[in-house]
Parts: C-alpha cells; structure tokens; sequence
C-alpha cells in the first residue's frame, strides 16, 4: 500500500455497476470525518456541478464523496472497521436521477446555442431542482416551449450517448460547445451529432433514458437569465403532484381541469371587489364601536384590551376616538405571540404620549415610539399588558389632575 496510489475512477467508463468489491488503500479523514481511500471505485465524487454519490461501504454509510489528486475519499458516518477491502454498494436510484439531470442539462445548453446562441454560464444539480444560467437577456413564454419541444424531440430519438478521451492538443478537432475548463487528457461527451461537450459527470448510454424534459421556471441573475428544470422521475412526480392539485381545484368547482386558469382569474376578480366592499363595512363598524366606546366613556381616559384583532383595527379605532372629543385613548392588544400597545390623544390635550415609552416598554418587553400624539410599542410579553395599561392610565390621569 502507498499513499500515492490513484483511484481508478470505474463510473466514467460504467456508470451502471453499483455494486463492487475493493481494497482500501488509506484510511484517513475528510474534513474532520473518517475516509477510506480504494484502489477503485463506482462512487462519483462531487464536480462538474453534480452533487457526489451515496450508499454503503461494508455497510457504513457514506455521506459524501470527495476527489484530490487523483485519489477519491469516501466520507464515512463512522470511523471504518480496519478491514483491508470494502464491498461497495452506491445508491443506484440517486446515481441514475443524477445521470437523468445532468445528460438533460448538455441537451437544454445545446438547444439554447441551437436556438438563441445563448451559452450556459453556469449550472447547479440540487436536491430538488436543477438550475442552468444561460447569457440571455430575455425570453418569451413561447420561446420557452420552443427550447422543451425540441429537447425532448432530441430525447424521442433515444440518440446515442458516447464518452472518448482526447488529448487537449487534439481537442480542437473536436466542435464542443464550449471550451474545456481542464488541460490534459480530456473526456468529452457526445450526444449523436448534436452536443460535444467536455464533462466528467455520470450520464446514461442513450437520451431516451432521460425521459421528458420541463422547464419550471426563470428568473433574472448577474444579467442573464436563470432556469429551474427537472428531467426524468422527477418531472414525472412534479406533473403527478401538479396534475392532482389541478383536478382537485376543478372538482371543488365542479369545472374541467381547462377551465380552472379561467375560474381563478375570475375568482380573484371577485376578491378584489369584496376586500373593497368590506374594507368600507368594517370602516363603518369601527365607527359605530367607537361611538359606543365615547357614549360608555365616564371620562377622557379611554382603556381597553383586545384579544385576536388586526392592530390596524385598533388604531384607526383609537384615532376615530380622539376625533369625537377630547379624549386620551390606551389600547392593548394580544394577538399571536405578540403583545402591542396603542397610545392616542385628542389635539385639546396637552400631554406628549412618548413619555410614557421609558417604563411601559419593559412591562412587554418591546419596543416602540412616534409622535406627542400617538404612539406604538409592540413586545413579546404579552402578560404584562395589563399591567403596562394600568400604568400608562395611573400616569396619564396624574397629568390631567395637574393641568
């Protein structure tokens, strides 16, 4: 065993076999985890924007798998056991998703040279979704489905997908789609006379495997335009998930699945004019609850506390108030997990309500301000509102006895 002995890298040339047999030829750490480093290795190490491979080794979990100088460290859950081989087993459903996403990714860069010369920037295989950043400035809905049809046309043909190794002083005889981001011995992924691309990543032998291409979404990025795409198993559970909440927004409305983007925008519509109609009803509410507040008054202090209302209820209640007679308004309010206070005044009274900011603040444990005439404090002990009322009411009746 020496330390300067390389993996051989088996999943370039197989991306298949998930099951093998190994010597160990370093046990060792990666970033502070146990590693053991094979003589060889179905395993694919993170790179080339593709997460790395999971699975077992002796049955220990490996948790990550990392490449540096030629030599691929397995990253353990547990310390490795000191026996001198490991069976290998990498998680072939993870492994083939990946190869879906990533051979599905050389296929969307290639249309958008095809169609738009818009040439990948970058390109990221998540968890979930992957993303491909793209140099164009715009793009259209129908420009979109343009770039779907056609890779999925390339996808129909079930083309041949070939990996070669060429040396980087004959590369240029080979027309990539952009030029090689390594210097050496090169391996470039052909897709039958339609994509040449330089990749060290796992791909399937034929497009057909990837299965239907979608694009989810876009967005804009360091100028130029960011996709959200799924390809293979994972664009079919995403229509699944989709197809379903449509049919069960269609069975709510007892319509066809084709008439529920026609329903929505009337239904939003309809919204719109009844949050009109209600914010007038309840403007007219507040002011009925603030004539009865002003009519049960026994003097100018008013004080109230609320449970589970809007604190902009509150407050356009209390300004309703100060505006009927001369009156200083304390109003607390409980609504989730926290506490508010709404302080207002009359313009005839001549107490500035910021004062009583200091030491009713640390009864809610909160913070707030404004203006002589009205402020606000919200906190998050909402058990000491009444206390905090109680004693901006002590205070504010002291100023009025002076006056």
């Amino acid at each position: 065993m020496t330390d300067t002995e390389k993996t051989k890298k088996l999943y370039i040339s197989d991306p298949y076999t998930w099951e093998f047999e190994a010597r160990v030829i370093e046990v060792t750490e990666w970033d502070g985890h146990p590693a053991v480093v094979l003589e060889k290795t179905y395993f694919y190490p993170e790179g080339g924007g593709q997460p790395s491979d999971r699975g077992t080794l002796n049955g220990i979990p490996v948790t990550d798998v990392q490449e540096e100088d030629e030599r691929v460290y397995h990253v353990l859950e547990k310390a490795w056991d000191s026996s001198p081989s490991a069976a290998g087993r990498v998680d072939g459903g993870r492994r083939f998703d990946h190869m879906q996403q990533h051979a599905g990714q050389h296929i969307l860069s290639q249309v958008f040279v095809e169609l738009f010369d818009g040439a990948t920037k970058s390109f990221h295989l998540g968890e979930e979704v992957s993303t491909l950043e793209i140099a164009l400035k715009n793009i259209t809905d129908e420009e979109i489905e343009a770039v779907e049809k056609r890779a999925n046309a390339v996808v129909f043909s079930n083309l041949e997908i070939r990996s070669r190794l060429v040396d980087e002083k004959d590369i240029h005889t080979v027309p990539l789609r952009r030029p090689p981001q390594k210097a050496g011995l090169l391996r470039v992924i052909e897709i039958a006379d339609f994509d040449y691309s330089a990749c060290g990543g796992t791909h399937p032998l034929r497009t057909g495997e990837i299965g239907p291409i979608k694009i989810i979404k876009w967005d804009r990025i360091r100028g130029n335009l960011r996709f959200e795409f799924l390809c293979g198993f994972r664009a079919v559970r995403d229509y699944i998930q989709k197809n379903r909440s449509i049919q069960q927004i269609a069975n709510s409305l007892t319509i066809s699945d084709r008439e529920v983007v026609a329903a929505f925008s009337r239904l939003r519509e309809d919204l719109k004019e009844l949050k009109k109609e209600m914010k007038v009803l309840r403007t007219k509410l507040l002011e009925v609850e603030a004539e009865e507040f002003h009519a049960a008054s026994k003097g100018p202090v008013i004080q109230e506390l609320f449970k589970n209302r809007e604190e902009d209820e509150i407050r356009t209640l209390a300004l309703s108030l100060i505006r009927k007679a001369p009156h200083v308004v304390l109003f607390g309010l409980e609504a989730g997990e926290r506490g508010h206070l709404v302080f207002a005044r009359s313009d005839e009274i001549d107490i500035d309500l910021r004062e009583l900011v200091p030491f009713v603040s640390p009864l809610i444990d909160g913070r707030g301000g404004g203006q002589p005439s009205l402020v606000q404090m919200a906190g998050t002990k909402m058990e000491g509102l009444s206390e905090a009322l109680a004693a901006a009411a002590a205070y504010v009746n002291s100023q009025l006895s002076s006056c």
